[in-house]
């Protein structure tokens, strides 16, 4: 790698959840890792023992892209309409991929739960990962559990989960392990009141009770669920808060921003200061 790189400066990247590695894993990584002038990490909390500095930058959406981009209230009922989605009864919506570690079993159980009072319909929607072996059991096992007002959906298009998460009533991200999980940021941008698992990159995006809710169990998510269903007001503050957030921290500019400012301490040398803190969990 040093002869490769020259006098260039090599920075090494990482997105996802290291708070508890593979230790044979990660042993094998940190031999290449630590020959790169600098490491970078979505979060504090993913730092490791390294001879070279460590920054921090959290990871932020474009606003611009098909699954953020401005959608009518009219274009966003021709999307729902092309897959069958009912659009008679409020929407609840968790758009990524089929996943163990987004627990839509629990995601399904805590809907049921809440709506057994307060009618609804629970779309999830999202693709099985090609490097995941476990994603096409998971999809399966969502669909065998799947009924008239429960709809799994398993597609690559982004305009659904934009129009999904424009016409949700409360969007939920219910990970029980998350490296970040930006599709809360993506739906807390269109003032959706957003409902996330307590772990990861969602408790620095989600202000508990400001911007929306953090939830550990199935239990909790239930409760909030009914809560927000019940209440339109409740869910427009929380979205107007969580849009303003959004536009404070998790934009593509804030993330330029902190980019050229580590690029340019490591070519001058000199420290990078911390625009942010880490959002409390509230």
């Amino acid at each position: 790698m040093i002869e490769v790189r020259g006098r260039q400066i090599w920075i090494w990247c990482c997105h996802i959840d290291l708070s508890v590695p593979s230790p044979n894993v990660w042993s094998y990584l940190a031999t290449m890792v630590r020959r790169y002038d600098a490491a970078v990490f979505s979060l504090p909390e993913y730092a490791q023992s390294l001879p070279i500095p460590q920054h921090f930058i959290l990871p932020a959406i474009d606003p611009f892209s098909l699954i953020n981009q401005e959608l009518s209230r009219s274009d966003a009922s021709l999307h729902l309409d092309r897959y069958a989605v009912p659009q008679d009864l409020p929407l609840v919506v968790q758009a990524g991929r089929f996943d163990k570690w987004k627990d839509p079993q629990g995601v399904i159980d805590a809907f049921r739960k809440a709506t057994a009072h307060i009618p609804a319909t629970l779309v999830l929607a999202g693709n099985a990962a090609a490097d995941d072996p476990e994603s096409s059991a998971v999809y399966e096992s969502v669909c065998a559990r799947a009924g008239e007002r429960i709809i799994a959906i398993s597609t690559n298009d982004p305009l659904l989960v934009n129009a999904l998460q424009r016409r949700a009533a409360v969007v939920l991200q219910k990970s029980r392990r998350e490296g970040f999980g930006l599709t809360v940021a993506e739906a807390m941008w269109k003032s959706r009141p957003v409902m996330g698992g307590d772990v990861g990159g969602i408790r620095h995006q989600i202000e508990h009770g400001r911007s929306g809710f953090l939830v550990g169990d199935i239990e909790g998510a239930a409760k909030r669920i009914g809560l927000l269903l019940g209440d339109a007001s409740l869910r427009r503050n929380l979205g107007r808060r969580a849009r303003s957030r959004v536009r404070r921290q998790f934009l593509m500019t804030r993330l330029l921003e902190d980019w050229l400012d580590l690029i340019d301490s490591l070519v001058l040398r000199r420290p990078v200061a911390s625009r942010q803190k880490p959002a409390s969990s509230g």
